[in-house]
């Protein structure tokens, strides 16, 4: 069962590697959707179509619910009502009343009846026949230089005169241009036309024809004939917008017959046609614009981030060598972020490699010399002879052992620290509550030969809140084992019959707190080498009786606060040969406090 076990998690480590040893460039399997699937996958072409995505339904947008069309086709009704009064108003001028022998003064006919009424009110019962020899002249010189056809239709729905056709010495003339035969059309055109037609198509009704007699089946010729003016908005055969207004013909309110107006085919269309030309002419200069601009905005940030990335999985692979990454440092924005936060993490990653390497060479050099030791002591035991000799190999034994299980659990408290200050929440710590609380433990618990501990606390400066004065933001457990460290070590270099001295005060925005010892002091050229691992410099006799990891894991516990831990020796008076005797070693310790910028996050 356990080899099962172990299979399979080979073969899981194997698939992870396969994996994560896929070459920078090469597209990993996707999963998701049809979009992940068709999304591009690179970012500067993922750049460049959304830009372009929102230029197109911002054009897209512009051209389907533009307006233009509408004012344009409300100016021209406008237009073509104030024409076709004026043109309808020439017309009944020019009409005649057939009355046979009956003469009636036109100038008498708003003068009342005997019985009250106008003479007018029975003009409708009279025939104002529209001559077409004097409307047909009057329409063409009205509607010279115009492209509006006018149409005129009497009571009965005849036609009476048709601007396309107006006679000219005797002759009839068409005044319409034919029409372009779109199958002489280029193909691009006719494809463009068809698309234009197909996305801009048009939801008005068809427009009937004209007959000769057929005018009363049009609804706008009914209404002009009832007296309104209408105005309507109709597609030809070709789907052109015709815009057509019907106006009464009418003479002393006798409505003499129908005028009606309407615009060429392809007038308007003409008209929107080139302002959608503009529009995506526009469309395409813009989107140039916009696709230069999206590769230069791509190209600062993809190329960095592709170098980031190359640079990330070199250091992957790099075993034997350090990977340089690249510094984008000058530039103020998040690219200038990640690379210095990629090249801090790399360097912390590369100096935690380090100091791997260091820590299990120094363990497996420390741990040899006791092995190298107990294994002389128990070879050597077999060939001693006297009581006296074996009872002087078995304290050796004793003594290593108690040196090896001393080196493994400091060793094993140094490996844990990361992990511990990386995993559990910091929180607040009042340092001299804390000290307090250690050096009466150490004084109620200490040995005959042991020196006794004092401890001073300093007045707070002026301003700060005595409640939190000594406060900090970090682990009381590990705060606590820096304290103790130092007064051990304090105290195995004190003289008996002498006193220890812990001393806590406000620096500013720091905390801090000090050891000090009676003892022979730390040489000048050890002050930093003290707090290196397993480096211990000790009396005669105590060689063994420490691991010397104490210093160096209460300065890793520091700097994990974002403090600083150093050393010194405290000099006494000058004597008489002009120098200052060493009196003692001291060791301070500054971690910030509540409130300021460096003290570790908290999380209430």
């Amino acid at each position: 069962m356990l080899n099962k076990f172990k299979a399979a998690e080979r073969l899981e480590r194997t698939e992870s590697d396969d994996a994560a040893d896929m070459p920078v460039g090469v597209a990993r399997p996707r999963r998701g959707g049809l979009i992940h699937r068709l999304a591009p996958q690179r970012l500067t072409s993922r750049i460049v179509l959304l830009n372009l995505l929102g230029l197109i339904i911002l054009v897209a947008g512009i051209l389907y619910f533009n307006q233009f069309r509408q004012g344009l086709i409300d100016a021209r009704v406008q237009s073509l009502t104030t024409q076709a009064h004026i043109i309808s108003a020439a017309v009944a001028g020019s009409a005649t009343i057939d009355t046979g022998s009956i003469v009636i003064d036109p100038d008498s006919l708003d003068v009342p009846s005997e019985d009250g009424s106008s003479d007018a009110s029975q003009l409708n019962a009279l025939d104002f026949p529209i001559n077409p020899e004097t409307a047909g002249p009057i329409l063409k010189r009205l509607l010279t230089n115009t492209t509006v056809r006018a149409r005129i239709i009497d009571n009965d729905g005849n036609m009476v005169v048709d601007s396309r056709f107006l006679f000219g010495r005797s002759d009839i003339v068409q005044s319409d241009v034919p029409p372009i035969d779109a199958g002489k059309e280029p193909i691009l055109v006719r494809w463009w036309n068809r698309a234009s037609n197909w996305l801009f198509a048009y939801d008005y009704p068809p427009m009937g024809e004209y007959g000769l007699d057929n005018g009363k089946s049009f609804p706008e010729v009914a209404a002009a004939l009832s007296g309104a003016s209408v105005s309507l908005v109709r597609l030809n055969e070709s789907r052109q917008i015709v815009v057509l207004v019907s106006v009464p013909v009418q003479r002393y309110r006798a409505v003499l017959g129908a005028l009606v107006l309407s615009t060429t085919g392809g007038e308007i269309d003409d008209v929107l046609r080139a302002e959608r030309h503009v529009v995506l002419l526009t469309f395409g200069f813009v989107a140039l614009v916009t696709m230069l601009l999206s590769v230069f905005l791509a190209g600062t940030i993809a190329e960095p981030i592709r170098r980031l990335s190359a640079a990330a999985e070199q250091v992957r692979r790099g075993i034997s060598r350090r990977v340089e990454i690249p510094d984008f440092g000058s530039r103020r924005d998040e690219i200038g972020h990640l690379s210095g936060a990629i090249r801090d993490m790399t360097n912390a990653l590369y100096n935690r490699i380090d100091a791997i390497e260091a820590f299990a060479a120094d363990v497996s050099h420390e741990l040899k010399n006791p092995l190298t030791s107990l294994r002389s002591a128990v070879e050597t035991l077999a060939f001693v002879k006297t009581d006296e000799q074996r009872a002087r190999l078995i304290e050796i034994v004793k003594h290593d052992v108690k040196r090896l299980d001393r080196l493994i659990t400091d060793i094993s408290d140094a490996s844990r620290l990361d992990a511990e200050l990386a995993r559990s929440e910091p929180g607040p710590v009042d340092m001299m509550k804390l000290l307090s609380a250690i050096v009466s433990l150490a004084n109620e618990t200490r040995k005959d030969d042991q020196a006794a501990i004092d401890f001073e606390v300093a007045r707070l400066p002026n301003g700060i809140d005595t409640q939190q004065g000594y406060t900090v933001i970090g682990h009381e457990s590990r705060l606590g084992q820096v304290v103790r460290n130092l007064v051990d070590n304090a105290r195995s270099f004190t003289t008996p019959g002498t006193r220890l001295s812990v001393r806590i005060r406000r620096v500013g925005p720091d905390v801090e707190f000090r050891v000090d010892d009676c003892g022979p002091g730390i040489r000048p050229d050890n002050l930093e080498r003290i707090f290196d691992r397993f480096y211990t410099d000790r009396p005669d006799g105590s060689f063994g009786s420490n691991s010397g990891l104490g210093l160096s894991i209460s300065k890793q516990i520091v700097e994990a606060h974002r403090g600083r831990i150093w050393a010194e020796n405290r000099h006494g008076k000058i004597d008489a040969n002009g120098e200052r005797p060493v009196q003692g070693a001291r060791f301070l310790v500054r971690i910030p406090a509540v409130g300021d910028d460096r003290a570790p996050a908290h999380k209430p």
